[in-house]
């Protein structure tokens, strides 16, 4: 991943503000990448068909998990990508989600002068996540909104964000794999919940991860249970546990 240094860089003149260093890295990636008019935003399998992000938009999440999963359908796709203030997502969830670390800037401590950061971010990246340290204003938000409708890129807040278009959660998590007190966790399925406005949420049913660590919708006819038996698990299966995904 391209990171940027958290809060001052040294160079041979003296310390850097972060600010200066996200200005070229922004020269650098608009060099890589024009910005001509915003295509749709690719989403991750699991959540397409329930979400399709607009430009401009911004879409906060509830977990860790939600926000490397909104990472990973752009940045699979090739879009650039951004984290502002969030070192606790983890590098080999988000690559294993589709995260591209060579096309994904990581800002993991921007300072007091953060919203400044994303909002430099936002100018050059398709998608950028952020953990916002305090609460936004209404204010500071309209701001923000204000350039990422010019800049046609996607916003997803960690944590509230007032006018955001739409909230993801996850509830209901049921793992599969453990029997009479033996056995390993080895597939999870989560219920991923989208709620716009007063709407009724929109959810859909996730294996998160399934057997194989993917991230994919429960097809039609699989049982809320892993149809496996327990007790027949490969020696060789390792246990996969809630921290490694964050959802």
């Amino acid at each position: 991943m391209v990171a940027v240094p958290s809060r001052l860089e040294p160079d041979a003149s003296g310390p850097r503000p972060v600010l200066e260093v996200v200005a070229d890295l922004r020269a650098r990636v608009d060099r890589l990448q024009g910005r001509s008019t915003p295509e749709p935003l690719p989403v991750h399998p699991g959540l397409a068909g329930l979400l399709e992000p607009r430009a401009g938009g911004t879409y906060t999440v509830a977990s860790a998990g939600l926000a490397l999963l909104m990472l990973a359908g752009p940045s699979a796709g090739g879009a650039w990508c951004g984290i502002v203030g969030a070192p606790e997502l983890g590098v080999e969830a988000a690559i294993e989600l589709g995260v591209d670390p060579a096309r994904t800037v990581v800002v993991p401590d921007p300072g007091p002068r953060w919203l400044e950061v994303t909002a430099a971010l936002v100018d050059v990246l398709s998608l950028v996540v952020v953990r916002p340290p305090e609460q936004v204003g209404p204010g500071q938000a309209q701001r923000v909104a204000a350039r990422l409708r010019s800049r046609g890129s996607v916003l997803v807040p960690w944590g509230a964000w007032p006018g955001a278009d739409a909230h993801l959660s996850v509830s209901e998590p049921r793992w599969a794999g453990v029997g009479r007190g033996h056995g390993h966790l080895r597939s999870r399925q989560v219920k991923v919940a989208v709620e716009r406005g007063r709407a009724p949420a929109r959810t859909r049913t996730l294996w998160w991860p399934a057997a194989d660590l993917s991230v994919r919708p429960v097809g039609p006819g699989e049982d809320r249970a892993d149809r496996r038996p327990p007790d027949v698990l490969a020696q060789d299966e390792a246990p996969v546990t809630d921290a490694a995904w964050g959802a």
